[in-house]
């Protein structure tokens, strides 16, 4: 870890060479959710391919690119697309763009993600809105000599996801008449969907829904002092006595379908912060 120091400014320095100004907030849009940044004004576009240390995303509905620009006036960044653990890369380069987004500027990070429905009140298109998290991931991006520069060696974790965050998002989807649970999100490595079996054994340990991502970034994140919001847009039910087999095109298209309600949640958020 303690190389990363110099890499997160030989990074922020490039970013700067694009973009000038100091963003409030730093958004990591999931699978099938990058249109959002379509909402941005003044917006810069940069592949991570052209951004020092950034890995490439490769999985299905990860455009892979960083999208600096105003919300609704805030400078905000965006990452289209993130990287994830069974694509090969340790979780130190997975979480890195976090470290980037907060050197920058930004002391709210809002990450989303697309997932799978493990509690039985939940319906295909809900959201959820992440209040807790159980990292099955089996690593920790924390792991290695700890760069106080960087975060404390222990940081707290008894409430990853800032609760006023949480209120503000459910009080969103009240006001615009629209489903969003308060719940658990478990991070698994992936690639594959999980057996029957696992999916009752996940439910049995308190996770409402379940996914491949996330978990890294908000330890990260909370390792740095940031706030964090996390909304999760339920694309499949992963219910073990009635499943159905899951493809990438419904779920990609499930996520798509949600945006208009996570952008109110994220807009939100972002005036928050403002």
């Amino acid at each position: 870890m303690l190389d990363q120091y110099d890499k997160i400014t030989e990074a922020v320095a490039f970013i700067h060479t694009r973009w000038s100004l100091e963003p409030k907030v730093a958004i990591i849009l999931g699978s099938g959710l990058g249109g959002i940044s379509g909402s941005l004004t003044e917006s810069v576009t940069i592949p991570y391919d052209d951004i020092p240390h950034f890995a490439r995303s490769t999985a299905h509905g990860h455009a892979g690119q960083l999208v600096c620009g105003r919300l609704d006036g805030v400078p905000v960044v965006v990452m289209e697309g993130r990287m994830h653990a069974y694509e090969g890369y340790p979780l130190q380069q997975i979480t890195f763009p976090v470290r980037v987004m907060q050197r920058l500027g930004a002391g709210l990070l809002v990450v989303t993600n697309a997932c799978g429905g493990l509690n039985p009140q939940f319906r295909t298109g809900d959201l959820m809105v992440i209040d807790d998290h159980i990292n099955l991931i089996g690593d920790n991006p924390l792991i290695g000599i700890n760069d106080e520069r960087l975060g404390s060696r222990f940081p707290d974790m008894s409430a990853p996801y800032t609760p006023e965050l949480v209120d503000t998002a459910l009080a969103v989807a009240r006001r615009e008449d629209f489903v969003a649970h308060r719940g658990v999100y478990v991070a698994v490595t992936g690639p594959n969907l999980e057996t029957r079996a696992e999916y009752r054994f996940l439910r049995i340990i308190g996770s409402d829904v379940v996914g491949m991502s996330t978990v890294p970034e908000v330890i990260v994140a909370v390792h740095g002092g940031m706030k964090v919001l996390g909304i999760s847009v339920i694309t499949d039910m992963c219910l073990p006595d009635a499943l159905e087999v899951a493809t990438v095109e419904k779920i990609l298209g499930v996520a798509r379908s949600a945006e208009p309600k996570l952008r109110a949640i994220i807009r939100a958020a972002v005036q928050s912060a403002s």
